[in-house]
C-alpha cells in the first residue's frame, strides 16, 4: 500500500506514528504541500479533496482522513491496540482524541495557516480554491493553543497518558499537535505546564516519534 505523505504536516505524521507503533510496512510518497503539489491534477485524480494523508491500498481502494486510515490499520493489525479494547476504553480514547484535534490541532493549524506567507491565498486546506488568510485567526489560534496547554496540563496531573494509563492514538495526535504548534506555529509549551513537558519528553522518546 502507498501512503501519500508530507513530512511538513502534522496529520500525515499521525499516520506514520500509528503505523510505526504497529510495525506496518508501506510505500511512502512525498507530496510537497508548500509548492502546492497536492493541488496538481496528478494528485487530485487520487484524492479530489487535495488533502493528506491519503492511503491507497494494493487493490486501488483510496482512504483519506487520518483517523479513518488509522481505523483501517487497527482492524488489520489489532496489536498493540491504539483505539481501545472494550466499550469504555474505546469511547474514552475517541473522546480524548477528538479533544486533541478540536481543541489543539485546529488551533495550531489556524495559527500557522493564517500567518505563513506561502498560504496567504490558501486560507483553507486542500482543494478549496483561492481563500485569503485572516491574520486575526492566527492570533486566535495562538491564544487557543495556550488554553489547550493549560487544559492538557490539568488532565495529565494524575494520568500517564492523554486517555488514561495506556498509550493511544490520543497521545499521537497530542504529540503531533504540540510539535507542530511549537515549530511551525511558534507556540511552544509554556514553562508552567510541567505535566505536559513531562509527558512530551516521555512520548517523544518512543521510536515511533521519529517516524
Amino acid at each position: 500500500m502507498k501512503l501519500y505523505d508530507s513530512t511538513l504536516a502534522p496529520n500525515p505524521r499521525r499516520v506514520r506514528m500509528f503505523m510505526a507503533e504497529k510495525g506496518v510496512d508501506y510505500e511512502n510518497i512525498q507530496v510537497d504541500i508548500i509548492k502546492g503539489d497536492n493541488l496538481n491534477e496528478s494528485f487530485l485524480s487520487i484524492n479530489p479533496r487535495g488533502l493528506l494523508p491519503t492511503l491507497v491500498l494494493d487493490d486501488g481502494t483510496v482512504i483519506d482522513e487520518t483517523v479513518a486510515i488509522c481505523r483501517y490499520i487497527e482492524e488489520m493489525h489489532p496489536e498493540p491496540a491504539l483505539l481501545g479494547t472494550d466499550a469504555i476504553s474505546k469511547a474514552n480514547i475517541e473522546a480524548r482524541q477528538r479533544h486533541m484535534e478540536f481543541d489543539g490541532l485546529l488551533a495550531a493549524a489556524d495559527a500557522f495557516r493564517n500567518s505563513f506567507p506561502g498560504f496567504s491565498s490558501r486560507g483553507l486546506a486542500g482543494n478549496a480554491g483561492s481563500v485569503d488568510a485572516i491574520p486575526a485567526l492566527a492570533e486566535r489560534g495562538k491564544n487557543a493553543m495556550l488554553r489547550f496547554y493549560e487544559s492538557l496540563n490539568a488532565a495529565l496531573d494524575d494520568s500517564a497518558f492523554v486517555a488514561g494509563e495506556t498509550f493511544s492514538i490520543a497521545d499521537i495526535t497530542a504529540l503531533c499537535t504540540i510539535d507542530f504548534a511549537a515549530g511551525a506555529a511558534r507556540v511552544p509549551i509554556p514553562d508552567q505546564c510541567s505535566n505536559v513537558q513531562r509527558w512530551h519528553a516521555d512520548v517523544s522518546s518512543r521510536p515511533s516519534a521519529e517516524a
